[in-house]
């Protein structure tokens, strides 16, 4: 009997590959348990058909990052934050204050923990990075402004 894998099952195949297997181990285990579905012509095409809609959803979602990843570049932001008498700033700047900024200032919204950058204690610019999901990041200018 040929099936169609679901989900990935030890020493058989990765969920989305087509097996021949034993009437009993198919039916029973494999279908029984939900790792595979008979492979009907049905149960192909609808997984051909849902295949091509991931790909296209996938494909949106890779045109939207890369998108928003480009109005990143062109982005500076400034915070401003209060200084000691030793020029330090009281406490770094953190992921939470740069993503706030961001919405605040150029209305852009991005998750705090895609931000990477190094330790921010003093005055000066930055550049921090954004990385995104498909290997996509983008790098923009932020300024910290001491303020007494």
């Amino acid at each position: 009997m040929k099936v169609l894998l679901i989900k990935d099952v030890k020493s058989l195949g990765k969920a989305g590959e087509i097996k021949e297997v034993k009437d009993g181990y198919g039916n029973n285990f494999l279908i029984g348990k939900g790792y595979a579905k008979a492979a009907t012509t049905e149960v192909l095409r609808q997984y051909e058909a849902n295949k091509k809609k991931e790909a296209a959803r996938i494909e949106e979602e890779i045109e939207k990052t890369q998108s928003l990843a480009n109005l990143l570049k062109s982005v500076s932001i400034n915070i401003q934050k209060q200084i000691g008498a030793n020029g330090a700033l009281f406490g770094s700047i953190t992921k939470d204050e740069i993503a706030n900024a961001l919405k605040e200032q150029k209305a852009i919204e991005i998750d705090k923990k895609s931000l990477e950058f190094d330790t921010i204690k003093t005055n000066g610019i930055y550049e921090i990075t954004a990385k995104f999901k498909h290997g996509i990041f983008a790098k923009f200018a932020l300024e910290v402004v001491g303020i007494k």
